[in-house]
């Protein structure tokens, strides 16, 4: 790999987007300097604040930048003043599909990990957390999000959305999710619901002729309503979860809670030639240029980007030991500890140090 050619664009986007971008700043330039490689940053704008200036939430400015880079680092879209007008014609969420569906980000990967420092904030019971640790892989351009037709009757009083999928769509992105679980328990879990809908039924025949290829793999299935509850009461179940689009949305929301904070948890959006790398939470309006969101989830986004873009997995693990031992020693922001927060800056910052701390020790 020729580092010095490695390209990022940053679009750190709307509310608390800025900050914790940030931080992963800081973090990948420790890594830079620490292994003494070289990245090529350039921002762009993405969301309210390029509807704000452009009068499009995804410019083709902005689609030019993350087109020529190898990795794009993403914060967060959303403006309350959006949100409040359900006439507005133009939202910023529309940046978000755009940049899918142009730059083909096909799959959404969101690991589910509870830390042993945070168990005590989860909402779920310590006995059952403990020692979850999971990857959902989301089809991310396919299903009812993106079906046609769709739209109202002409009395208004009645609406329909299509969902669709082809086989390649599934196929792409279960053959991912099959690679990934080569590296963990070869446990693939697909959920669905094929029962009642047509497209998961071609989901289940999809992906069990690509099962076949697999034999030492363990496949099963669990329609969404089950997988929904066992993903609260026995997160330990899973290792692979393999789900379309929608599903994907609503169980990776709803495992969210067993890190204990919405603010940890990072994710990828893999596509053929770049990929996005965010935090799952939203812009956190409220909280923005306040200094106090928590910028764990951005940070571990920067770790899933040097592993799954640049394959530096060495780099990427001292991210995430550096991440764990901040939050045992409690150096963590208010959504964490509020009686004793640190800022979100101040966590960068510490991060950065423990990571040197690390290095230091390991060479």
């Amino acid at each position: 790999m020729n580092e010095m050619n490695k390209k990022i664009a940053v679009l750190p986007g709307d509310g608390i987007g800025p900050e914790v971008i940030n931080q992963s700043k800081k973090v990948l330039q420790s890594i830079e300097e620490i292994y003494g490689l070289s990245f090529e940053y350039q921002e762009a704008l993405v969301g309210a604040i390029a509807i704000d200036e452009t009068g499009n939430p995804f410019p083709s400015e902005t689609e030019k930048i993350c087109r020529k880079a190898d990795a794009i680092l993403f914060g967060a879209i959303g403006d309350p003043k959006y949100d409040d007008d359900p006439k507005a014609k133009i939202r910023p969420e529309q940046g978000l599909l755009a940049m899918r569906k142009k730059l083909g980000l096909f799959a959404n990967v969101r690991p589910v990990s509870s830390y042993d420092a945070l168990l005590p904030i989860s909402p779920l019971k310590e006995e059952i957390i403990k020692g979850a640790d999971f990857v959902v892989f989301r089809e991310l351009t396919g299903g009812i999000y993106f079906g046609q037709p769709r739209g109202r009757s002409e009395d208004g009083n009645s609406a329909f959305d299509s969902c669709t999928y082809s086989k390649e769509e599934i196929l792409r992105v279960s053959s991912l999710a099959f690679e990934a679980a080569l590296n963990r328990s070869k446990r693939v879990t697909l959920v669905d619901k094929a029962n009642v809908l047509a497209t998961s039924r071609l989901w289940r025949e999809t992906v069990q002729s690509i099962a076949s290829e697999y034999p030492e793999f363990t496949l099963d299935f669990m329609f969404v309503v089950n997988a929904s509850m066992k993903s609260i009461l026995n997160p330990r179940y899973f290792d692979v979860v393999l789900t379309e689009n929608m599903f994907g949305d609503i169980i990776t929301d709803e495992a969210s809670v067993i890190s204990g904070s919405l603010g940890m948890l990072p994710s990828a959006s893999i596509g053929k030639s770049q990929s996005l790398y965010e935090p799952i939470h939203g812009s956190y309006p409220q909280a923005a240029g306040k200094n106090i969101a928590n910028p764990f989830g951005a940070i571990l986004s920067a770790a899933m980007l040097l592993e799954y873009s640049f394959d530096l997995v060495n780099e990427a693990r001292l991210v995430q030991q550096a991440v764990v031992q901040a939050l045992e020693e409690g150096f963590v922001t208010e959504d964490i500890n509020r009686e004793a927060a640190k800022s979100t800056s101040q966590v960068g910052d510490r991060i950065v140090s423990i990571m040197n701390e690390l290095a230091a020790v390991n060479s």
